[in-house]
């Protein structure tokens, strides 16, 4: 082994075995989004939530033939906290967004307010911007809400 030249990351054990560093690349998310997109989407539910007291929650993906039935569904695996969950559920493939909001948060988002962020997200998607479509409709929804009451 003596006069041989090691590559980079390569080392002589005591045992005289050749150790070889290599360097891990971990892999690209595979979703539709960066992860500074996704950076931005997190950052915009946690404020929309800490300022409404609601919790605000995103699916993507297929909704299925009955896409307000699909969305309910997944509305429903939410429980007891469900009451306080606004869902906004979007199908890129099927063209399709559906905002499904618990008891408690239907007396603070009225129909009115969803359907315009719905509205809103709509037009950003036709341009092909999803995250901005998203953060704008949580963005509208969050003001429609208005503020957490139980807040001090």
């Amino acid at each position: 082994m003596e006069g041989t030249e090691l590559q980079p990351g390569a080392a002589v054990t005591a045992s005289g075995r050749v150790s070889v560093a290599q360097m891990y690349e971990p892999p690209a998310p595979s979703g539709p989004f960066t992860t500074a997109q996704l950076a931005r989407l997190d950052e915009a539910l946690t404020l929309a939530s800490r300022d409404t007291g609601l919790e605000f929650s995103i699916y993507l993906g297929e909704l299925g033939d009955d896409s307000r039935a699909g969305a309910e569904s997944l509305h429903d695996t939410l429980g007891p906290r469900g009451d306080e969950v606004v869902l906004i559920a979007v199908s890129p493939g099927e063209r399709v967004v559906e905002v499904v909001t618990g008891s408690e948060a239907m007396q603070r988002l009225p129909d009115r307010g969803a359907k315009l962020a719905v509205m809103s997200m709509v037009a950003s998607f036709k341009e092909g911007d999803l995250i901005g479509g998203l953060i704008s409709g949580l963005r509208m929804m969050s003001d429609q809400a208005g503020r957490d009451p139980h807040a001090d």
